[in-house]
C-alpha cells in the first residue's frame, strides 16, 4: 500500500488501545507501519536495483525483529533526550514526560504489531510480496485492494480526526479531557477495514472462477496464413479450444465488483475485465504471445533486470523490437521489453500507463549495452 495508509493503520492500531499499554506507543507504532519501506532507499544505486530489493529483506518475518529493535532503539535515544533536556532549570517542567508508563519490553512487542501491519497491507495487493525469503523464495499476494484505497483512507481518517473534532466540542461545553480518547473509533475503523477485505475477497475468488471458465479458440497455424491453397487449408482447419491454465486476478480501485483478469492459455495471454454483480466478462482482441527462448530472450533473462522480473512476475510478457527499438531510432538494436500483464488492464490500461516496464537492449553482436526500468536508465 501506499505510505499514508500504512501510518495512518499504525496510528489506529495503537489509539484502540494499545497506547495506553506504554508510553510513545502511537511514536514507535506509525514509524513501525512505514519502516519496511526503507527498502526504497536502493533505487539511489539504480533502477533495477530499486526493483530488484523492494519488498525485500525489510519485508520478511526474518527482517522484523531487527526493524523493530532499531525503531525501539530510536525511540529510546528520543526519551533520553528528553529526559536530559527536561532536568534543566529553564525547562520549567512540572508535568510527567509520559502519560503511560514507559515499558520498553511492551513497546518492542507494539513495534512488532505495526511492522506486521505493514506486511499484511502489502499482502493484500495484487504487487505481492515474500514473507519467508531467504528460506522460500515464493511471492505471495491477496490481490484483494488496490495500491491506494479510497475507503480505507476515509475509515483511518475519520477514526483519527473525528475524535479531535468532538474533543473540541466537549472543550467547548466543559467537560472533562480524557487522557486517551478515540478508542471506539479506532476500533470501529479497524473492523470495518477487516469487513472491507473480507467483501472483496468473496468477490474476487468469484472473478478468479469466472475467469478459470474461459476458453479461446487457438492462433490459426502459421502454415495457414503462408501456404497458397489458403481456402482449402481454411475448409479444412478445424478450430481448438484451449482452455485457461491458470488465472490472476486483479482489484479496482472503487468498486469490489470489479476486476481486471489475465489468462493464461497456453501460447498466449489475454486480458479481460470483469463485472462479479452483473456476472460478465468481457476479453479484448489482442493477444499476448509467449516468445520461445531465442538468443535475444535468453540473452535479456540472464541480465540484472531480466533475472529480477522473471523472479517476481508470475506471467512475465516478454516482447521482442529488432532494428530502432532503442532510444536511437536510426540503430539496429534489438530491444526485449518486460510486462506484467496485471498492470496492463483496468484504469490502468484505460490511461495508457504500463508501469512496471523494463527494456534490455542489446546490440548487433547480442551484448547488453543498455537497461532500463519504468524508463529510467541504469547507469
Amino acid at each position: 500500500m501506499e505510505p499514508v495508509t500504512h501510518l495512518l493503520t499504525g496510528a489506529c492500531l495503537s489509539r484502540a488501545g494499545l497506547n495506553r499499554r506504554a508510553a510513545y506507543a502511537t511514536l514507535t507504532m506509525v514509524v513501525a507501519a512505514e519502516f519496511p519501506d526503507i527498502d526504497t532507499l536502493w533505487s539511489l544505486r539504480g533502477p533495477i536495483e530499486g526493483f530488484q530489493h523492494h519488498r525485500g529483506i525489510t519485508h520478511t518475518f526474518l527482517g522484523l525483529p531487527f526493524e523493530a529493535a532499531l525503531i525501539v532503539a530510536g525511540v529510546y535515544a528520543w526519551h533520553r533526550w528528553r529526559i536530559k533536556r527536561a532536568a534543566t532549570p529553564a525547562s520549567g517542567r512540572a508535568k510527567p514526560l509520559t502519560a503511560a508508563p514507559v515499558r520498553w519490553g511492551v513497546l518492542y512487542g507494539l513495534a512488532l504489531i505495526a511492522l506486521l501491519s505493514h506486511l499484511l497491507l502489502d499482502y493484500t495487493n495484487n504487487y505481492g510480496l515474500r514473507p519467508f525469503f531467504p528460506f522460500n523464495d515464493r511471492w505471495y499476494a491477496a490481490s484483494i485492494v488496490f495500491i491506494v484505497d479510497p475507503l480505507m483512507l476515509a475509515l483511518l481518517l475519520g477514526a483519527l480526526i473525528l475524535p479531535w473534532i468532538f474533543g473540541l466540542v466537549n472543550a467547548e461545553v466543559g467537560a472533562k479531557k480524557q487522557a486517551f480518547h478515540g478508542r471506539g473509533w479506532a476500533i470501529a475503523a479497524l473492523v470495518g477495514i477487516a469487513g472491507w477485505w473480507g467483501l472483496r475477497a468473496v468477490e474476487h475468488e468469484r472473478a478468479l472462477q469466472m475467469a478459470m471458465t474461459q476458453s479461446m479458440v487457438a492462433p490459426t497455424p502459421e502454415s495457414a496464413a503462408t501456404t497458397t491453397q489458403t481456402q482449402d487449408v481454411d475448409a479444412a482447419y478445424v478450430p481448438t479450444f484451449l482452455p485457461a491454465r491458470a488465472a490472476l486476478v486483479s482489484p479496482d480501485l472503487l468498486s469490489p465488483f470489479r476486476w481486471s483478469a489475465v489468462m493464461d492459455f497456453g501460447p498466449v495471454y489475454k486480458l479481460a475485465e470483469i463485472d462479479t454483480y452483473g456476472r460478465t466478462l468481457t476479453t479484448g482482441e489482442e493477444m499476448y504471445p509467449k516468445l520461445g527462448s531465442s538468443p535475444a530472450v535468453l540473452t535479456a533473462e540472464r541480465s540484472k533486470l531480466g533475472r529480477a522480473y522473471m523472479d517476481w512476475s508470475p506471467m512475465p510478457f516478454v516482447e521482442v523490437t529488432k532494428g530502432g527499438g532503442g532510444e536511437d531510432p536510426s540503430t539496429t538494436a534489438t530491444v526485449v521489453t518486460f510486462r506484467d500483464p496485471r498492470f496492463l488492464g483496468g484504469r490502468l490500461g484505460e490511461t495508457g500507463r504500463q508501469p512496471l516496464t523494463g527494456t534490455v537492449e542489446l546490440d548487433e553482436a547480442g551484448h547488453i549495452v543498455r537497461q532500463t526500468m519504468d524508463g529510467r536508465v541504469e547507469q
